[in-house]
């Protein structure tokens, strides 16, 4: 049941996050909103992935106030969800605090305990092996479909495939089962490519097997980013963009010629989208190539 105190106007530091736990439980509670009293944390799902992504875009843009309003997004997620828990009596906003506070103490004994470093990657894999340790703590040696425990448990497989597949690989680079740089993926890259082909040019190509090497080329492609210390889902973000502004300048182009999409063939879009490709720069290809 929400709580019937009231905060000041003005709360202090110590007041301003149980004034919005407060708020939650109010929006939830029997004279609040009827949209919230409704959600689920099935419903809220989508939501969450949407909010993430709202911030990740403030991020590119470098826009401080809009990054500011959407962590407050993300941060009403995680308050909502945990009231929904609170609600059936498994756990709180609090709980959630505690078990983030004293992982982050359990996983930095170079800062809270005794253990020495000496750069950000031997912390990366002091953070791994606490991580692995933690997990055969919590479950038996083998894992439920009776595979031994791996340290690729830690990867959700319920990620977007691009995050999940630049997990993997670093997690796997931890031990070092990497490449050894970019050109060694490119390398990689080729042979995939090829294998692709040999697999289209059969007479009676099996749509499977062209959908797993496919799938080999993406994963490729993930690690080449990852090598060359780019984020895959940045980079394919600012792909996209390109590809609007490009496709968008040949919808006007042809407006300009007074046709449409569908009163144009192929080879007049194609023409017009590679003088937009090779023509100078101008303000609406700078920030894309």
């Amino acid at each position: 049941m929400a709580s019937s105190r009231t905060f000041p106007d003005n709360p202090g530091p110590e007041q301003r996050f149980q004034a919005l736990v407060e708020v939650m439980a109010r929006l939830r509670g029997p004279q609040g909103c009827p949209w919230d009293r409704e959600q689920t944390h099935q419903t809220l799902k989508p939501y969450l992935l949407e909010e993430s992504y709202e911030v990740l875009h403030a991020l590119d843009e470098g826009d401080d106030r809009e990054l500011c309003r959407e962590l407050g997004d993300v941060l009403l997620q995680v308050v909502f969800h945990a009231q929904i828990a609170a609600e059936e009596g498994r756990f709180d906003i609090y709980a959630v605090i505690d078990a983030l506070r004293e992982k982050l103490i359990r996983r930095h004994p170079h800062v809270f305990g005794n253990l020495t470093v000496q750069d950000a990657q031997e912390v990366t894999r002091n953070w791994e092996a606490i991580k692995a340790q933690e997990k055969a703590q919590e479950k038996s040696a083998a894992s439920q479909d009776g595979r031994p425990a791996s340290v690729l448990d830690g990867v959700s497989s319920r990620m977007p495939a691009l995050i999940e597949a630049r997990q993997l690989t670093e997690r796997a680079a931890y031990y070092d089962f990497d490449w050894p740089d970019a050109r060694a993926v490119l390398a990689k890259l080729e042979e995939e490519t090829g294998e692709l082909q040999a697999v289209l040019a059969q007479p009676a190509p099996n749509l499977p097997e062209i959908a797993e090497e496919v799938g080999d080329l993406l994963f490729v492609v993930v690690n080449l980013a990852r090598k060359l210390g780019l984020d895959p889902e940045a980079t394919l973000k600012a792909a996209n963009q390109k590809f609007r502004r490009r496709f968008a300048a040949v919808e006007q182009a042809l407006a300009a010629q007074g046709k449409t999409l569908a009163e144009s063939d192929p080879a007049e879009m194609n023409a017009i989208w590679n003088a937009i490709k090779h023509a100078p720069a101008s303000s609406s290809e700078s920030h894309g190539g």
